[in-house]
């Protein structure tokens, strides 16, 4: 293990107390949303409980975290930017790509709602209003799965949204929970996973303004970090957890996670495996 792994798998972010071996855990690289939404607390005790491995989280931003696992930081990576993840497949860091699930991203906002934009399915629209309010609009602007979605939405509205920064348009560098924290304490609208959403607590008077359009749709791919690239990946055990995750059980794990009797995710395993 390098020195980088080594601080890596310190950084504990998700998953069970350490199990009696050294070696019986795996290391993997995922996003905040994963993460601060609970699901990691809810499907990984299951996993561990079956197999007697433990899953340490590293959960940062998508780039971040595929950026650490080129670096071989990590056993498995775990996203949400497609065509990164097909990238990094292409690239040889890893040897396939599998469907695991999917949400949705929504667009949340005050209920004084100044660019008048709740009830829009159209997101692209909807920037384009926010745009010409210049209301505020808060971004991760951390080059995570969700900054990279609302760059391509601010695309198709044909917004230049980086002129503005440091105006309408803030930028924090931050993960989910504390945009959202920041759009909440500037009255700004973001773009959000659901699952975040759901499971955080001080929304204010903030709510949901736009969901539903087809553009928003948020698929999730896990990938074994190739062993030819990086030789310290914990091939037998990585693959053990991808093939539980993908199955049955792991499946229905993802499931079975609701916030307030809702479910959060949706596994897409099976619809890959229809698909071909």
């Amino acid at each position: 293990m390098n020195f980088n792994r080594a601080l890596l798998a310190a950084a504990l972010i998700a998953g069970p107390a350490f199990s009696a071996s050294a070696q019986d855990f795996i290391l993997v690289q995922s996003t905040t949303s994963t993460a601060n939404s609970g699901l990691f607390d809810h499907i990984l005790p299951q996993f561990t409980e079956k197999t007697g491995t433990e899953v340490r989280v590293v959960a940062v931003g998508t780039g971040q975290a595929i950026k650490n696992a080129m670096n071989c930081d990590g056993d498995v990576l775990l996203v949400h930017s497609r065509a990164r993840e097909d990238a990094f497949v292409a690239e040889g860091f890893a040897p396939r790509r599998y469907d695991v699930m999917y949400n949705d991203f929504v667009m949340v906002g005050p209920e004084a709602d100044p660019a008048e934009i709740s009830g829009m399915t159209d997101a692209a629209a909807a920037l384009n209003r926010i745009a010409e309010a210049e209301a505020p609009f808060a971004s991760r602007g951390d080059d995570s799965g969700t900054h990279g979605k609302e760059k391509s939405l601010w695309k198709a509205a044909g917004v230049d949204q980086a002129a503005a920064s440091g105006r309408w348009y803030r930028e924090t560098g931050s993960g989910m929970g504390a945009t959202i924290n920041a759009a909440v304490g500037m009255g700004a609208y973001t773009l959000t996973d659901r699952a975040t959403w759901s499971s955080y607590g001080a929304k204010g008077d903030y709510e949901i303004v736009v969901e539903g359009d087809p553009a928003l749709f948020n698929p999730y791919g896990v990938m074994l970090v190739s062993a030819d690239k990086c030789p310290s990946v914990k091939t037998a055990l990585g693959q053990e957890f991808i093939d539980w995750l993908v199955g049955s059980e792991g499946q229905a794990a993802i499931a079975s996670f609701q916030i307030g009797g809702e479910q959060q995710f949706f596994p897409s395993a099976a619809e890959e495996k229809v698909g071909g």
